[in-house]
């Protein structure tokens, strides 16, 4: 999280790959989304990840794809976001986008392959044109439905109709990306089982990341992707349509030896998630969340969630303008605010406030603590607040403290390290050599990120993934 108070690199030096220059459309193409859009999503992302090795990681992949491709001729931007999102898109144009953190949980340079071959089909086949050509009409549609349509519920009916109709949409144009991907992974002569490979590891990663384990894989239909079963079936029809598995070229250890030591998790502008904590080294503040919330950093915010509904919102706002923080709490930026709940009060030395809101059937807790111009915010919201919401909340904002010079100055990125596996190794072995997560959490972790059985020995001398300071 940063903090504004008031909250595919280009490979090499940018040579384009292909016969035409990055981000050129071609002639019976007229939109010019991507070199629009590109700096925005730069911006968005964290800007550009520069790692020698990443870069070279995903440089050995394109030139072979875009020869297996339905258009060789399209050329590619890519850039590497400095995001630990597990993320890849494209745009027309050719500008396709892939996270750091995508890298890190792969495995092997077919599953990077997979996702590019993946993204180029969703150029070749110029599905953002039509996808905003489709959005388009579907606003224009909704307009003259609201306006037109005298009973209001038909209305909205329709309008649902409407939405689940561009929904599927996007949704078939996922799938057929992924059909297309496969079949370029092959011709490319790369596993083409990596994509459903990946596609389990992204969905297993999901899960980890989820604090609600007893939610369903029911498909959410508004979605404009398809469920992960859906497209797995799809990956694994498309791949034995090629030939059965253990075919084509994976490339493990050359892979990870290429991401060892690359950036992993939070960028320290950002700030560090340490298992229930969240520390920020430049703003030199800190806290902890109770047992049982999974703490997710972004560039606006800090977020948080339990299994049983909670959400919690941990950002910053300028206070410099308010004589106190019971006025800053009463001025209007909190909807439903119960005016007799707001309390000044001290934490850890520190200025606060806190109070409550009720509004839209969401029950809030808040509280403030000022530190210079910056008042730091915690928000608690829940359809069905009890006592344990309350003591959540409270001990969340009580965590809340300034860290010492020596807790900043031991405060460092985690990174990757690649080791080879010895005799005996198993994950439960190597994952107590994890960082950056909480104890109870490392094998799951280990595994997921290494693509492996967490009950099984290794082989000796597999390269395997671990996350360090």
């Amino acid at each position: 999280m940063s903090f504004t108070v008031a909250s595919c690199q280009l490979l090499g030096d940018g040579t384009s790959v292909g016969s035409v220059s990055p981000g050129t459309l071609r002639p019976s193409l007229t939109n010019d989304i991507g070199a629009r859009e590109h700096p925005r999503v730069v911006a968005t992302y964290g800007g550009v990840y520069k790692d020698p090795g990443a870069e070279r990681a995903v440089a050995s992949v394109v030139g072979r794809l875009v020869a297996a491709s339905d258009d060789p001729s399209q050329s590619y931007k890519i850039t590497i976001l400095n995001s630990p999102a597990i993320n890849a898109f494209a745009l027309p144009g050719g500008y396709l986008y892939i996270t750091r953190g995508l890298l890190a949980l792969a495995n092997d340079t077919s599953e990077v392959a997979a996702v590019l071959a993946h993204e180029m089909a969703h150029v070749t086949a110029n599905h953002a044109i039509k996808r905003q050509q489709r959005a388009e009409a579907k606003q224009l549609v909704n307009r003259i439905l609201t306006d037109v349509v005298q009973d209001s519920e038909e209305a909205r009916k329709a309008i649902i109709s409407s939405q689940l109709s561009f929904a599927r949409f996007s949704q078939v144009q996922e799938l057929e990306a992924d059909a297309i991907g496969v079949r370029t992974l092959a011709k490319a002569k790369f596993d083409p089982y990596a994509a459903a490979r990946f596609l389990r590891s992204m969905a297993a990663y999901a899960r980890y990341q989820s604090a609600d384990k007893t939610s369903t894989s029911a498909p959410d239909f508004l979605s404009s992707h398809p469920s992960t079963p859906e497209r797995l079936q799809i990956a694994v029809k498309s791949a034995r349509q090629i030939g059965a598995p253990g075919i084509g070229e994976r490339d493990r250890d050359r892979y990870l030896t290429q991401i060892d030591g690359m950036l992993y998790g939070d960028d320290p502008l950002e700030g560090f998630v340490r298992g229930r904590s969240f520390l920020h080294k430049a703003l030199g503040i800190g806290f902890t969340v109770p047992a049982g919330y999974i703490l997710e950093n972004s560039t606006e915010a800090v977020l948080a969630s339990n299994g049983d509904g909670t959400a919690i919102r941990f950002d910053g706002a300028d206070v410099s303008g308010f004589s106190s923080l019971a006025d800053y709490m009463k001025s209007g930026w909190i909807n439903g605010l119960l005016p007799e709940s707001v309390r000044e009060t001290t934490i850890n030395g520190l200025p606060g406030v806190t109070g409550a809101a009720i509004t839209q059937g969401w029950s809030f807790r808040i509280a403030v603590v000022r530190i210079g111009r910056t008042g730091y915010r915690f928000i608690f919201a829940s359809r069905s607040p009890n006592q344990r919401f309350d003591e959540d909340f409270r001990q969340t904002a009580d965590s809340f403290r300034q860290l010492t010079p020596t807790e900043r100055a031991r405060l460092q990125s985690l990174r990757l390290k690649v080791v080879k596996t010895k005799p005996g190794d198993t994950p439960r072995k190597l994952a107590v050599g994890m960082s950056g997560v909480e104890p109870s959490r490392r094998l799951e972790f280990f595994s997921i990120l290494n693509d492996l059985d967490p009950n099984k020995t290794i082989a000796t001398g597999t390269a395997v993934k671990l996350v360090v300071e």
